[in-house]
């Protein structure tokens, strides 16, 4: 849809969105190792987690929920830092759940389904008449009220929220089959052999996480659903197959509400669960039309804005300036005489001279030493690189040395140059 025309109807302000943050992501591999999945860093001042509930917010809901779970401090600090502007007074609320024994002999949220289960009486003290269920870790901008419109208008008891993905790599995420009333005749939770759609091959129709319901009817399917010795407590495995068989599943293609600018050529929508994803993802965002529009004024990604002075550029004479090209830089960095092309430079970084660096995502209070080079790379947050370094020339030595993955991209963080320097202090000594 043209994003003038996503204007917040009524129905949203009868919903609450239930938003799902308690993922390990592990297959961000040492990235989540300090941080869950949607408290990653994105886009250059960014949590992955914004998207979805920038989505909610701009869509017209004032009810919000969020699932925790798994290393949670940084998400829950970010929540509080950021989200914190709701008023019970014009009836809003912003609740965050951690996992907690709320259900006796239950400790952590067993599936995504416990994760909501687990709280129905919060859910029921606010009484919204719908139910947006929102994954926090993808990112995309889409208008809820579109969706909400469509499974109203169908009288459905869910209403999927599907995207088209390629046929190879849609065995991890949930794929669906519908018939013309875009009704769901089959769901299967990441099938080995994901079917094609029709027509298309090369193509599955994929879940992307986001389920609509009418708030009596989930609580219902939520408690049936607890008293089965057999589930596992997950939507995708078991409360959507469930309703397919048993009830009106319905499909919305994202296309319908996603919010684009004019001149987009597709629906901008990302899995960013693996390394590559995600470094392609944020650099993706250095392209002169990148498909993701962050300065959209009408569709803003809100987030905790930390003060700090604008980015630097020093010094400003032949042979130490600092330069950059295709980039986007956060406030407070600082380019000392340094060569950047192609990043991403998160808020407080800094580059020093002689530094040479393309094509990296560089997170918060990066410091990259003089002369270093560095090609294909996430810096984790506050990695000082030592003067010197080169990562990104030498495949075999990156691999001893770092997180290498199958695309190329190293993965850098502070304990790896520890043990690089380690190891260099080790040689020279001659032990």
């Amino acid at each position: 849809m043209d994003k003038q025309l996503g204007m917040s109807g009524p129905l949203a302000r009868s919903a609450m969105a239930y938003v799902l943050a308690g993922g390990r992501g592990s297959r961000l591999l040492e990235l989540t190792d300090r941080r869950a999945k949607p408290a990653v860093y994105f886009g250059g001042t960014m949590r992955i987690i914004d998207f979805a509930l920038s989505n909610a917010l701009n869509s017209g809901i004032r009810r919000i929920s969020v699932a925790t779970q798994y290393k949670a401090h940084s998400l829950i600090r970010h929540l509080q830092r950021g989200w914190n502007f709701f008023r019970s007074e014009r009836k809003e609320s912003f609740d965050i759940l951690p996992a907690s024994q709320r259900v006796e002999g239950e400790r952590w949220y067993a599936g995504t389904a416990d994760a909501v289960y687990q709280n129905i009486d919060i859910i029921e003290s606010y009484a919204p008449q719908y139910i947006v269920l929102l994954a926090g870790d993808h990112i995309y901008k889409m208008d809820y009220e579109y969706m909400l419109q469509q499974h109203v208008d169908q009288g459905g008891d869910v209403t999927v929220g599907c995207i088209e993905i390629p046929r190879a790599s849609a065995g991890g995420f949930g794929i669906m089959k519908v018939d013309k009333e875009s009704r769901i005749t089959e769901f299967m939770e990441k099938p080995l052999d994901p079917p094609a759609m029709p027509g298309k091959p090369e193509s599955s129709l994929g879940s992307m996480g986001i389920y609509v319901f009418e708030t009596k009817f989930l609580i219902e399917q939520l408690k049936r659903d607890a008293a089965d010795p057999n589930s596992t407590r997950d939507f995708g495995a078991d409360i959507i197959p469930y309703i397919v068989r048993h009830g009106r599943a319905f499909a919305h293609e994202f296309s319908r509400s996603c919010v684009r600018s004019p001149n987009a050529p597709e629906a901008y929508w990302r899995d960013v669960g693996t390394l590559d994803a995600y470094f392609a993802a944020n650099i993706d965002l250095t392209e002169a039309q990148p498909g993701l529009d962050l300065y959209d004024r009408d569709w803003p990604i809100w987030t905790y804005a930390e003060i700090t002075p604008p980015a630097r550029f020093v010094p400003d004479f032949e042979g130490r300036r600092g330069t950059a090209d295709a980039s986007l830089f956060a406030g407070g960095t600082v380019v000392t005489g340094a060569s950047i092309c192609r990043s991403l430079v998160f808020t407080g970084a800094r580059a020093h001279s002689g530094a040479e660096v393309d094509e990296a995502v560089i997170l918060p209070y990066v410091e990259i030493g003089r002369g270093a080079r560095l090609r294909r790379v996430v810096i984790d947050s506050g990695v000082r690189i030592p003067a010197g370094l080169v990562i990104g020339e030498d495949d075999v030595l990156d691999m001893q040395r770092f997180r290498r993955t199958d695309g190329g991209v190293c993965l850098v963080t502070q304990p790896m140059i520890d043990q690089l320097t380690t190891m260099s202090n080790l040689a020279k000594s001659g032990a």
